[in-house]
């Protein structure tokens, strides 16, 4: 059974910081793409960071140079490091893990962790 399991959301001050953390369980870890995505409330879910098996990094463009996504494949974990956080970055986070295998895309959700920047 896949699973992915969000921690780390919380209430913050805008300009403070917070690390989101993802645990994986029943995947092929280190061949997925992982991604985080975020839904503010009223809004569509919008895709924030990516990261291939490989390392290589997306950003979306207003979190760009704030927003950091890291993996660690020996810890079936993924991270985000958000720093000089904004209140529009109030959303609930989602772990998104994700490939292709013989043409089927394979995509897994995790249930999400709310993140509140406010003074």
């Amino acid at each position: 059974q896949v699973q992915l399991v969000e921690s780390g959301g919380d209430l913050v001050q805008p300009g403070g910081s917070l690390r989101l953390s993802c645990a994986a369980s029943g995947i092929f870890f280190s061949i997925y793409t992982m991604a985080w995505y975020r839904q503010a409330p009223g809004k569509q879910r919008e895709l924030v960071a990516v990261i291939t098996g490989g390392g290589s990094t997306m950003y979306a463009d207003s979190v760009k140079g704030r927003f950091t996504i890291s993996r660690e494949n020996s810890k079936n974990m993924v991270y985000l490091q958000m720093t000089s956080l904004k209140p529009e970055d109030t959303a609930v986070y989602y772990c998104n893990g994700q490939r292709v295998e013989f043409g089927t895309r394979l995509e897994y959700w995790g249930r999400g962790t709310q993140v509140t920047v406010s003074s």
